[in-house]
């Protein structure tokens, strides 16, 4: 998960989205610096915008930042000064991590996508695939749900032509990885890796 910062575009505000919503159903409410965001019906927390940003953190002109366990803990701590009564809570475990196929099978609905099963070391992902080259027995690198790629992409829940998929199998183009193959394909990596280990990138 990321969080932003453009004083030049925006102003003196970090942004912290936490879910997108339809700007129709979003309300806000301010405390002090901190405006939360959420959908005006259920109330689910759709993010939070601090104001005067500089001011409680270090922050370059323009920036897009991981949101790390220190840097979520003085997010918390602006929250609370600001008479947000609940936390921010968000899962920081590692989101690229190496993974192992145990299983694929085609798509019953597409000719071109299969489905896989992979291990990740702590769990059993379900990930819908639409690489040529991609098979049984192969280590992996796997970007789970709430990554966020270096194109800017969010991996998300999806479900493709009917089958739910939690995660993306990834390319090394897709990871900006040097002298990426142009064709087509996912990163097949050696048995040296890991399985559930986090990818270096």
């Amino acid at each position: 998960m990321n969080v932003f910062y453009n004083r030049e575009g925006i102003g003196d505000v970090l942004i912290i989205p936490i879910k997108e919503g339809k700007t129709y159903s979003i309300e806000s409410e301010r405390h002090g610096d901190v405006v939360e965001i959420h959908h005006a019906q259920s109330k689910e927390l759709y993010g939070f915008n601090i104001f005067n940003a500089s001011n409680y953190f270090d922050l370059d002109e323009a920036n897009q930042m991981e949101l790390t366990a220190e840097l979520l803990s003085k997010i918390n701590n602006v929250l609370k000064d600001n008479g947000v009564e609940t936390p921010l809570e968000v899962d920081l475990t590692p989101k690229f991590v190496v993974g192992y196929v145990k299983e694929k099978e085609a798509h019953e609905n597409a000719d071109k996508l299969s489905v896989c099963k992979v291990d990740v070391g702590d769990e059993e992902l379900q990930i819908v695939c639409g690489a040529p080259n991609v098979e049984k027995g192969q280590k992996v690198v796997v970007a789970k749900v709430g990554a966020t790629m270096p194109s800017g992409m969010v991996i998300k829940e999806a479900e493709l032509r009917g089958v739910p998929s939690y995660g993306m199998i990834c390319s090394a183009k897709e990871l900006d990885l040097p002298d990426a193959p142009k064709e087509k394909g996912i990163l097949v990596l050696s048995d040296d890796y890991k399985v559930g280990s986090v990818f270096e990138f």
